[in-house]
């Protein structure tokens, strides 16, 4: 099962960078979650204010550039991690250092799967996507 771990940040400390010892602490964890070989991918982001969203109503797009002030939660940043169960993902999050200063949340989400979506995932759209998944991969 493939999880990924949200790092949450708000308007008010978005953009601030870790201490070394914030950088130091958040190394060593990622260092466990390396040598437990569960860690696929995992990067800090910038603020929103380098960001954009698109806004999508029907056939139309519009662009709204960084920062979200309107947001009351942000995401600084992810793991991507693959492990047997929600709760031995519970469990690595529970491990992790503290990504803020005070209050600070962390969200767990399962990473869809082709067989989550049943039949409407054909034969043809299956093959598609592990031919997909095979380039990137190689591009990489």
């Amino acid at each position: 099962m493939r999880f990924m771990v949200i790092v949450k940040t708000d308007p008010a400390s978005e953009g601030e960078m870790p201490s070394h010892e914030a950088l130091a602490e958040m190394g060593k964890y990622n260092e466990a979650l390396v040598k437990a070989g569960v860690l696929l991918a995992g990067e800090g982001l910038h603020p929103s204010a380098k960001g954009a969203r698109v806004h999508f109503s029907g056939d139309r797009r519009s662009v709204i550039d960084g920062p979200f002030s309107e947001s009351k939660e942000l995401i600084g940043g992810y793991w991507l991690i693959q492990v047997k169960s929600k709760e031995e993902a519970i469990e690595w999050v529970k491990r992790c250092p503290n990504p803020g200063q005070g209050e600070s949340e962390i969200e767990i989400r399962q990473v869809f799967e082709a067989d989550d979506f049943g039949a409407a995932l054909t034969p043809e759209l299956r093959e598609q996507e592990q031919r997909l998944r095979a380039q990137s991969a190689a591009g990489h």
